[in-house]
């Protein structure tokens, strides 16, 4: 007699334990599809915009040197030596000629004259905040992409693929 009650209670607790499971089971798994679908969305926007930064490799016949016509000249940050550091340069931007802002009809060319102001005023404010080590280190390499970033954000990432400096003084 002991057995049967003692093999009738383990049965009651299997199922008892089997009930349970099978509610979480039902109350869990459509939280966790929820939270894996809101996972793989931030994912896939984090990996959209490390990509939008990254240059864009264009033909080399598909690009079109567009020249700022300005000598920039612009005071950098102070480096803790007490000393004024002053950058002149000129600046080019590479355009993608197969683009779609390059060819549409009010885009290109006609598109960077009219905002040459904006565009002024965005290489002055990045160049500013460099100290004179910092804008010359790798070859300007630092200012360049963050000017280019900046200008990709203003006129699209596939537009402007580029930026030089054709000539450059720093002291």
């Amino acid at each position: 007699m002991k057995k049967n009650l003692l093999s009738v209670l383990i049965l009651a607790l299997v199922l008892a334990n089997l009930i349970l499971t099978a509610i979480l089971a039902f109350s869990i798994i459509p939280q966790t599809k929820k939270a894996n679908e809101l996972i793989n969305k931030v994912c896939n926007a984090i990996d959209l915009e490390l990509e939008s930064g990254k240059n864009i490799q264009v033909p080399v016949e598909n690009i079109k040197e567009y020249n700022i016509d300005a000598e920039f000249m612009c005071n950098l940050k102070d480096n803790g030596n007490d000393k004024n550091h002053l950058a002149i340069f000129t600046v080019s931007l590479l355009l993608n000629t197969e683009s779609d802002e390059y060819n549409a009809k009010d885009g290109g060319v006609q598109k960077l004259d009219a905002k040459v102001g904006i565009i002024k005023d965005q290489i002055n404010s990045i160049v500013s905040t460099y100290t004179i080590d910092e804008f010359k280190a790798d070859g300007y390499a630092n200012v360049k992409q963050d000017i280019l970033k900046t200008l990709q954000d203003i006129f699209g990432a596939d537009f402007i693929v580029g930026v030089s400096f054709p000539s450059v003084k720093a002291q």
